[in-house]
């Protein structure tokens, strides 16, 4: 009935399998838990190779590293029943009805069910900007989320039909990190795809060092450059975009794309710091996607 599909990359899953591993079997369900690593080459690799020896569960390495869209599409090809739930590698199960609060949630009506998801309560201060826009941005209620139920969904933690997904599917040719899943949202909003919003959250368990996360923002928003010029979806169906396209009318992000030089520096050491502000983090993200976007 259930294939848990899990992308990661470098990372050791065994908590994660185990902990759904258990719930899955007193489920008294069909199911099957597939873990596909993007490429690793670290030790972690062979850590992971014990869950091969669990029931109904399957670990392999990617032969070369494909991103994480085309990992996902992968894992959905690999699958076998009629619905899918897409949990990232470096997830942590909190809830010890997580698994049964899905399957009570799955109707003949429900092409989606997006469960949330939440921070720690604490994090290392090299670790604040990350933990910062969580827990401000990201770590919603069903009741939130359910506002705009496509953009506030995202496919980690995320149960849907074979179905639906072999319609819409991740796009193949982003190849890096960043907004696949605002892809994805947004061709199930063109489908009118039925979207159930429920407190089922898992928790983000090794969230990003701020240098990290940063790196990660800028490939992001090569990603988000890249689909915004090849035209992949309405710039209005993300607010960020929709910012930029007034700027570009106002001949403002000229000017941004100047600051970004400037700038970008300074902002950096704010976001590094123990105090980061979102503020600023949001200025810098804006700077540099003028900056690429006209550069590219």
């Amino acid at each position: 009935m259930l294939s848990v599909l899990i992308p990661t990359y470098n990372y050791n899953v065994t908590k994660l399998v185990y902990a759904l591993h258990e719930q899955l079997m007193a489920s008294k369900i069909a199911f099957e838990i597939i873990v596909f690593d993007d490429g690793s080459t670290s030790k972690i690799i062979e850590e992971n190779q014990i869950l091969n020896t669990l029931n109904d569960v399957t670990y392999k390495v990617n032969p070369k590293n494909v991103g994480l869209s085309n990992n996902r599409n992968l894992l959905a090809k690999a699958s076998s029943y009629e619905y899918i739930l897409f949990i990232d590698g470096d997830s942590l199960v909190i809830n010890q009805t997580y698994i049964s609060n899905y399957l009570q949630a799955i109707t003949t009506d429900t092409a989606i069910i997006y469960g949330g998801r939440v921070h720690p309560k604490e994090v290392l201060k090299q670790r604040k900007l990350r933990w910062k826009y969580g827990t401000q941005r990201e770590d919603l209620t069903a009741k939130q989320r359910e506002k705009n139920p496509y953009k506030r969904m995202f496919c980690n933690n995320t149960l849907m039909t074979k179905t639906i997904f072999n319609t819409i599917g991740f796009e193949k040719t982003l190849t890096q990190y960043g907004h696949e899943d605002t892809l994805f949202a947004y061709k199930a909003s063109l489908l009118k795809a039925s979207v159930l919003h429920i407190d089922n959250p898992i928790l983000h368990g090794d969230v990003d060092y701020s240098d990290v996360f940063i790196k990660k923002t800028k490939k992001g928003l090569q990603n988000l450059n890249y689909i915004y010029k090849s035209k992949l979806i309405d710039y209005q169906f993300i607010p960020f975009l929709g910012y930029f396209t007034k700027l570009k009318q106002w001949k403002l992000n000229y000017v941004l794309a100047a600051s970004y030089y400037i700038l970008s520096p300074l902002i950096q050491l704010n976001l590094t710091s123990n105090r980061p502000s979102l503020f600023l983090f949001d200025l810098f993200r804006i700077s540099y996607f003028c900056h690429i976007n006209l550069k590219t």
